[in-house]
């Protein structure tokens, strides 16, 4: 009977143990489930990261965007042309009339290549057993640039032996000849400046802001500030201003070792280089200002800022893996990351020396992210202060 008594006193202060540790655990969960943004990012950072590493990281290259001009038009050029169009590797965009044109859609980064035949290709083809194909390509991103005219060369060989069975004459030769436009020493750094150049401007703007702000709310000296005679929009100002001034200093060290250290040339016009770097600096830091008026953890602004800003700038802006090679999903979702655009425009305006013509894209669409997020920014603000 005693046995049986210590027994029960025993399961008894088991269970309540038991009971305790069920309680705390359950109030862990609630405290994680209760802050909405927490939760986000641990369910959907898994997957997140899953998705873009599983689909953006991949040196192959895929529908490559083509320009193609043919004043012969011929069934040989055709067949080339088809040849090519028929392949997962290149999409023919643009039929052109002149080299203008060709220069044109290089600057505005509408193709990666473009194709010039002579004319009377075919004929000239049967005559001597030769003919030769101008592949022009892109090489400000030099792997893009390479494995374009690896395919291309592929694809025409083929084409090539397949019109000397067809036609059981001597063998026919086909030549591709490629030049390379802007870099035609082939240096990765002409490809990765810019990039860089997106990526710190993106982290030292929009994260530090972030956590700057954050940082006050969360040490309860925001309130103290509020009740100053300074408005709320003079704070906010005078918090982003030093990382405003940061990232101008930032920026001039980036583009004095571009040109000096890594060699990148200065084409284009430098005050339209400096006013797209500074419109794109404007929209890091509404970017900044956005997050600290969701949260109200350093933390989570960080991982915010991470999962929102970092790794989308990284997978999904051309920085590393070219846009066009991922499933079409992603190449929407990358439309909405600013250094897509910024990357593409500078690398337009400092390595190929186009003017604002050939931006105006690229810079109407970060100037409506600017207007857009600074504008939804202060209005959510000046809801929270209320």
């Amino acid at each position: 009977m005693k046995f049986f008594t210590c027994w029960q006193g025993k399961r008894r202060r088991q269970n309540r143990k038991f009971a305790a540790f069920s309680s705390f655990v359950h109030k862990e969960f609630l405290h994680i489930f209760r802050d909405m943004w927490t939760t986000l990012i641990l369910l959907l950072l898994p997957v997140l990261m899953t998705v873009l590493f599983g689909f953006g990281i991949t040196t192959e290259i895929k529908n490559g965007k083509v320009a193609v001009l043919d004043p012969s038009k011929d069934v040989a050029t055709q067949g080339i042309v088809d040849k090519l169009a028929t392949s997962e590797y290149f999409t023919i965009a643009y039929r052109v009339n002149t080299e203008q044109e060709i220069d044109d859609l290089f600057k505005q980064s509408k193709i990666g290549m473009a194709i010039v035949f002579n004319e009377k290709f075919y004929e000239n083809m049967l005559h001597t057993g030769q003919a030769q194909i101008l592949l022009l390509a892109d090489a400000t991103d030099p792997n893009t640039a390479s494995m374009l005219n690896t395919y291309a060369g592929m694809l025409i060989a083929s084409y090539q032996m397949e019109l000397s069975k067809n036609l059981g004459t001597t063998p026919l030769q086909i030549t591709p000849e490629l030049r390379l436009l802007y870099n035609p020493t082939m240096k990765g750094s002409y490809s990765t400046a810019p990039g860089v150049l997106g990526l710190v401007l993106i982290l030292i703007c929009a994260m530090m802001t972030s956590v700057a702000i954050v940082k006050e709310k969360q040490m309860g000296t925001m309130e103290v500030l509020l009740v100053s005679p300074l408005r709320p929009i003079t704070i906010i100002l005078a918090k982003t201003i030093p990382y405003f001034v940061l990232s101008l200093v930032n920026l001039t060290s980036i583009l004095l070792l571009s040109y000096f250290l890594l060699e990148v040339p200065f084409v284009g016009s430098f005050l339209l280089l400096i006013a797209v770097c500074l419109l794109y600096i404007f929209v890091a830091l509404a970017f900044g200002i956005l997050i600290s008026t969701l949260v109200n953890s350093q933390l989570v602004a960080m991982l915010i800022s991470g999962m929102v800003l970092m790794l989308p700038v990284i997978m999904l802006s051309g920085l590393l893996f070219p846009v066009n090679n991922m499933p079409l999903v992603l190449q929407w979702f990358s439309c909405v990351v600013p250094a897509r655009w910024f990357i593409t425009a500078i690398k337009s305006v400092m390595i190929k020396g186009a003017g604002f013509d050939a931006i105006i894209k690229e810079f109407l669409i970060l100037l409506g992210m600017a207007v857009v997020l600074l504008g939804v920014s202060i209005k959510k603000f000046k809801n929270r202060l209320e």
